[in-house]
């Protein structure tokens, strides 16, 4: 467990949390949480309280989805609004590129450069809620107005 939180990419989410005024509440899972669904299970909250953090390839550049777990994201929706003629899921060598961290364990913070982020608006319908922290067996509670605050999230209808 100490291995887990003490892990790099951990520690960089808690940085990044620190400096947008955020405490840091790092939970280690007993197990990976692939889904959202097994993130909830593990947590005991909704599924829809959990933000997914989805990186598309937008002709090339990063693009951060923090979607509830509730939702499917559509893609030809979000490259319209973002202004590319589509988006593309990324390989986990991209994932892995632009945020240092491994898909399953993506964090809204904690990347090497900023990313352009979009936030699922139905997400401000929760008063906690919950996302990964830099490793698969890793989660934090926050606020939609903490995440707005920590990525420069831009709320959108995702689907």
């Amino acid at each position: 467990m100490d291995e887990i939180a003490n892990h790099p990419n951990v520690r960089a989410v808690e940085a990044a949390l620190r400096m947008a005024g955020i405490e840091p509440r790092v939970r280690v899972l007993p197990e990976t949480a692939p889904t959202a669904v097994a993130a909830a299970e593990q947590i005991g909250c909704p599924v829809a309280a959990i933000a997914n953090s989805l990186i598309f390839d937008a002709a090339g550049t990063p693009l951060l989805v923090l979607t509830s777990g509730a939702h499917r994201v559509d893609t030809g929706k979000l490259a319209a609004h973002v202004g590319v003629s589509k988006l593309s899921r990324a390989s986990a060598e991209f994932v892995r590129q632009h945020t240092g961290q491994v898909i399953g364990g993506v964090a809204p913070v904690g990347h090497p450069a900023r990313i352009r982020t979009l936030i699922d608006e139905t997400l401000a319908g929760y008063d906690e809620i919950w996302a990964a922290a830099g490793h698969p067996h890793t989660v934090f509670p926050t606020t939609y107005d903490q995440l707005l605050a920590a990525t420069g999230a831009e709320p959108v209808a995702v689907n």
